[in-house]
C-alpha cells in the first residue's frame, strides 16, 4: 500500500527549508507542501499564547490541502505548542523529540548543549525530554534571538563578519561548559552550521533538528505503509515576500522554486 496524499511542512519563515531539504533526499517520491510564516517571523519572541494561535492557523492551512502528515519544522511551535500538533489529527512530527534522542545517542561525556529561540530555551523543552532519556545528562540552553534574522535576511555565509560574530557572542560560553554535542535548537541554524563549526573548531558534534526530524517521518511513513512511491511535487506558500523567499530558497534547497511560491493571508 502507499499513500500519495502529501507532507506538509511549516515553520515561521525559511527555517524549515532545512527538514524540506533532508525529506527530499531521503524521500525523493513524496510531494510536500510548505508553508512560511514569513510576514510573522520570528515566533521565538512571541508570547506562548500567540505562538499557540500560529500554530494552529499554519497546521489548518496545511489541512487544507490534505496532508497526510504534518512537521512543525519550527522549534519554538514545537516546544511551546507540542498539544497543538500532537492534537492535529494526522501523524504530526516535531523537531524536539527526534533531535533530542540523537544528542542522548551521540554524546559521550554527557555534556549537552542547546541554541534556540527565548521561547525555546525558556520552555525547557530540549532539556526535559534529554533528561527522560538521559537522566544524568547536564544541558545547557542559550536563547540565540538574533541568529533567525540574519538567516532571514541573508547574512550566514562562512565568510560573513556579522554572522561569525553574533555566533562567537552567543556560543562562547558553551564553548567553556565542556560540551561534547550541540542541538540546533531551530532550524533557521543548520544554515549557519559551516560559521557555528568553524568557531566550535569542529570539535563539538552538531545536531541539525531538520535532518533528525526528516529521519522520524520516514520511520512512521515507513510502518504505516503510507509512503508514496510515484510523487516528487513541491509546493511552497508564504505570507509575505514570495520573490524574496524563492531568492533564498534556491540557496537553500539547491533548486529554483520560484513558480512553485505563492502568497497567502491570514488576515
Amino acid at each position: 500500500m502507499s499513500d500519495a496524499r502529501p507532507i506538509g511542512v511549516f515553520d515561521s519563515g525559511l527555517g524549515g527549508l532545512t527538514a524540506v531539504k533532508e525529506l527530499i533526499k531521503i524521500l525523493p517520491n513524496e510531494d510536500i507542501v510548505y508553508f512560511g510564516d514569513t510576514g510573522r517571523v520570528p515566533y521565538g519572541t512571541r508570547s506562548f499564547e500567540t505562538i499557540e494561535r500560529y500554530a494552529k492557523e499554519d497546521i489548518q492551512f496545511l489541512l487544507r490541502h490534505d496532508v497526510k502528515m504534518v512537521i512543525a519544522a519550527c522549534g519554538t511551535v514545537s516546544s511551546a505548542a507540542p498539544h497543538v500538533l500532537a492534537g492535529c489529527g494526522v501523524d504530526a512530527v516535531d523537531v524536539v523529540s527526534p533531535a533530542a534522542m540523537k544528542a542522548a545517542q551521540s554524546t559521550k561525556n554527557g555534556r549537552i548543549g542547546v541554541i534556540g529561540t527565548q521561547a525555546t530555551i525558556k520552555s525547557g523543552s530540549f532539556k526535559n525530554k534529554i533528561h527522560e532519556l538521559m537522566p544524568g545528562a547536564q544541558v545547557f540552553g542559550v536563547a540565540c534571538p538574533m541568529l533567525v534574522p540574519l538567516v532571514e535576511n541573508g547574512w550566514f555565509g562562512i565568510d560573513d563578519e556579522i554572522a561569525a560574530l553574533a555566533v562567537e557572542r552567543y556560543l562562547c560560553g558553551l564553548k567553556e561548559k565542556n560540551i561534547d554535542t550541540l542541538i540546533l535548537g531551530c532550524t533557521h541554524f543548520p544554515i549557519l552550521q559551516p560559521v557555528i563549526d568553524r568557531y566550535l573548531e569542529g570539535k563539538i558534534t552538531l545536531i541539525n533538528t531538520g535532518a533528525a526530524a526528516a529521519l522520524r517521518a520516514r520511520e512512521i511513513l515507513s510502518a504505516n505503509s503510507a509512503l508514496n512511491d510515484s510523487g516528487g511535487a513541491r509546493k511552497f506558500f508564504v505570507s509575505d515576500s514570495a520573490e524574496s523567499f524563492a531568492r533564498l530558497s534556491q540557496i537553500f534547497l539547491s533548486t529554483d522554486t520560484h513558480e512553485d511560491v505563492s502568497l497567502v493571508s491570514f488576515g
